[in-house]
């Protein structure tokens, strides 16, 4: 059989093509099972079987987000709200005051954006263990739409004190922010894309913190920092640019709050100039975030590259990805723009 993920392993390509549910085993190669969305179920009923704090959430979305695999093995900890996000968040909530870990998972444009409020009072402010997982972000939904595509959640969502904001690269590292996250104090909000992410990391990061990012990539005549689905097409850019003779670093700064200012300062010092990359509109987000950082540092050439300020246009998720120049010869190309 002819595997066309040879030619092209994007995340976003990846995605266009899914339409087998929980009986793919594979998305033009990659297996299934090795992607965040069929990882998730999997990974919290594992680690319930050892903590009897765990529950998990949704919203009529178990099947989506493949916590349906945590409700067939722990089905007394399994908590179905319907369509009902804020009634699901706020329910965690109170269940965190208990003693209990929730997880509540749904659409990012449902949880970051309809639930905010939920968020801010309800889990952030009393600083609750509340494990906030938003998958499809950004403009992976596609052919969903405006009320589907969230690309105002990382504004929104880092500008509330004391939540820590994470974008998981890929399955590995989700798998590393859940366990990491059940030591961690205070709520989480763990944006994912749509769990067809190519893998990145072979094996959880040594080290792995939260608000410390990774250096994936050495260079020295720029650093594209990226989060999130931009992670793996950024390491590609990287490629590209090799090619041309420009060395560029890659970051993965997987916390978007706190943000990681040491290593954005010392890309500064050490290669100049600096691209962000986000699949998030450019107001607010990783590229706002880097920027406050950047103010405080010597003069540097630097450019935020994501959704202009606009509602993204109903499409393919390949071709909106295009059309924003978040492939990677699009960022290849932003960088290049940015030397001059």
């Amino acid at each position: 059989m002819t595997d066309p993920s040879k030619d092209n392993a994007s995340a976003q390509d990846q995605s266009e093509l899914f339409t087998g549910g929980k009986r793919a085993q594979t998305v033009k190669g990659t297996p299934a099972k090795s992607m965040p969305a069929f990882t998730l179920g999997e990974d919290l009923a594992a680690l319930a079987d050892r903590d009897e704090r765990i529950v998990v959430l949704t919203a009529d979305l178990a099947s989506a987000n493949r916590t349906v695999e945590f409700r067939d093995r722990h089905p007394g900890r399994f908590f179905d709200f319907g369509i009902a996000e804020k009634n699901m968040v706020t329910a965690a909530a109170g269940m965190a005051a208990s003693g209990q870990i929730p997880f509540a998972a749904t659409f990012a444009s449902f949880l970051g954006i309809l639930a905010a409020e939920q968020i801010r009072t309800d889990c952030a402010y009393p600083n609750l263990p509340v494990r906030l997982v938003a998958h499809h972000s950004g403009i992976s939904m596609g052919f969903y739409g405006t009320s589907h595509h969230a690309l105002e959640d990382l504004s929104m969502m880092r500008t509330i004190a004391g939540l820590t904001v994470v974008s998981a690269t890929d399955a590995t590292l989700l798998r590393t922010i859940v366990a990491a996250s059940l030591d961690h104090p205070g709520a989480i909000y763990m944006r994912l894309g749509r769990g067809r992410d190519p893998d990145v990391y072979e094996r959880a990061p040594d080290g792995f913190a939260f608000g410390k990012a990774i250096r994936l990539r050495e260079g020295s005549d720029l650093t594209i920092i990226a989060t999130g689905a931009e992670v793996h097409p950024a390491l590609q850019a990287a490629d590209r640019l090799a090619a041309d003779g420009i060395s560029a670093r890659v970051v993965d700064m997987h916390t978007i709050s706190p943000l990681d200012g040491e290593a954005v300062a010392a890309a500064a010092a050490e290669t100049g100039a600096i691209l962000t990359v986000e699949e998030h509109n450019v107001t607010g987000g990783l590229g706002s975030a880097v920027a406050e950082i950047l103010v405080d540092c010597d003069r540097v050439p630097f450019a935020r590259h994501g959704v202009p300020d606009e509602f993204a246009p109903v499409g393919p998720p390949a071709a909106l990805y295009a059309h924003y120049r978040l492939d990677a010869a699009g960022i290849a190309a932003r960088a290049r723009e940015l030397l001059g």
